[in-house]
């Protein structure tokens, strides 16, 4: 008894400076490129998203590891380099005990609560139907890690999930995209943000800060999304595609296959340009069906009167190719596949509502939320503070470095440099109208060698 004792009396000091701390909202949307109204999109409908980015800083020229789910989660949920595939997180279950971006605030006095599509899996468990609990994803890091799977059973349907519990057993049998005239849990996300929510209003009595993550799925394929959210892009003209032509010679460039295998009307969209605005306006109806659930939590964060003291962040986790270079995808090292959205908002920013363009990455989110909450920052992360360009908005970045399986990459304020495994580079000039379509790599050598060697500096071989 006496041991307890002095054991509580020893923890009372860290249990009052956690009480003070700030809660987290980690807002985690799939498959979102920077398509938004906030950046630049003008025929895209984000109120929700353009509000938060009115009240923090949108990082415009923010870059993923990976151009893959499981291993760009994996960068944010660690703030490390990774593995470059799916079962990044899987793969170093027990290295991660204790020594994630959750479990580092949980051991620091934070419930920590995840819904939806936080980690790869939706729900962060492993097995048949991704509903194991002895093969979590994240040991240690959540208090706990909730996917409601409603009619679509559990959550490897609610992943690929169409409207009304319609589960993908045979890609090839499912529309790519769908417009169902139903309410917002006809589609899965509807059910992950009423949970959010539930979770919410039980973290606002817990007498404790909080660090609750929320996974939305959409704007993942099959592009399916209430009828109410596609209204806007009926009659709506788009933009044309830039650079919608296969590069030539040794790139990144892949088929499209995760698409294709949605593709049942055996349409190609690279030659189809009906087809193509039918999928572009799709997505668009699920960007702004993501967007409505971003929008009822934030309207809870307010009715709790929590925003004041919550930091929240909304993060892309890859990009999306909607037919630049030919490509109805992602698993590319190009722009399109790396750069998505980051907007950070809390209490006391400087100048909100002004975007930044400093490049950033991932990997710098981690160490960001421990300086703004005071938390020590733990050894060994990858990434560096982005306070500094909240501070001030024309503060400068950094590079950004991706890979995927025997290729990496690195961008600068300028160019953007791939080196194969094999050998082969490509070398391009953002200061050009040609951007990512012609290789300069044969005719700059010099330029090559230089970004090579910062590459090689910075990845692990």
């Amino acid at each position: 008894m006496r041991k307890l004792i002095l054991i509580l009396l020893a923890l009372l000091p860290f249990m009052a400076i956690a009480k003070d701390r700030p809660n987290i909202l980690l807002i985690c949307i799939d498959d979102l490129r920077p398509e938004l109204k906030c950046f630049g999109v003008d025929y895209i409908h984000s109120p929700n998203i353009d509000k938060l980015a009115s009240q923090g800083r949108a990082f415009h020229r923010h870059y993923v590891q990976a151009p893959t789910c499981g291993a760009s989660r994996y960068t944010l949920l660690t703030g490390t380099y990774g593995p470059a595939d799916n079962g990044a997180l899987f793969r170093r279950t027990e290295a991660m005990k204790g020594k994630s971006f959750p479990a580092w605030f949980r051991k620091h006095g934070y419930t920590t609560v995840s819904v939806g599509k936080v980690s790869h899996h939706p729900g962060g468990r492993g097995g048949p139907d991704w509903d194991d609990d002895a093969k979590p994803e994240m040991p240690g890091a959540w208090n706990r890690h909730l996917l409601p799977a409603g009619s679509w059973q559990h959550p490897r349907g609610v992943m690929h999930g169409l409207a009304n519990g319609e589960i993908r057993k045979n890609a090839k049998d499912m529309d790519v995209f769908q417009a169902f005239d139903g309410p917002d849990t006809s589609y899965p996300d509807g059910l992950i943000t009423d949970e959010a929510l539930k979770q919410m209003g039980g973290l606002a009595k817990g007498g404790k800060p909080f660090f609750l993550a929320v996974g939305i799925i959409r704007p993942h394929l099959p592009f399916g999304a209430p009828a109410k959210y596609m209204k806007p892009y009926r009659e709506a003209k788009l933009p044309t595609t830039s650079h919608p032509k296969k590069p030539e010679g040794k790139t990144t460039w892949h088929g499209s296959g995760e698409f294709m295998k949605y593709n049942r009307w055996k349409r190609n969209p690279n030659t189809d340009a009906e087809f193509a605005i039918e999928v572009r306006k799709h997505y668009a109806a699920c960007v702004t069906y993501a967007d409505a659930m971003v929008g009822r939590l934030l309207a809870r964060l307010d009715e709790l009167k929590l925003r004041e003291n919550t930091i929240i962040v909304l993060w892309g986790d890859h990009g999306w190719h909607l037919g630049e270079h030919a490509i109805w995808g992602k698993h590319a090292l190009f722009e399109e596949s790396l750069r998505s959205p980051l907007i950070i908002s809390h209490s006391g920013l400087a100048n909100p509502g002004k975007a930044t363009r400093a490049m950033v990455e991932t990997l710098d989110i981690f160490p960001t939320i421990c300086e703004l909450t005071g938390l020590k920052t733990p050894a060994g992360l990858n990434g560096q503070s982005l306070v500094p360009i909240l501070k001030n908005p024309t503060a400068k970045g950094h590079s950004a470095f991706a890979y995927k399986r025997g290729v990496q990459t690195i961008r600068t304020d300028t160019r953007r440099l791939i080196a194969h495994k094999s050998g082969q580079m490509e070398l391009y000039d953002h200061t050009s109208s040609a951007g990512e379509t012609k290789n300069l790599a044969e005719a700059q050598p010099e330029k090559v060698a230089a970004l090579l060697k910062q590459l090689r500096a910075r990845l692990p071989q």
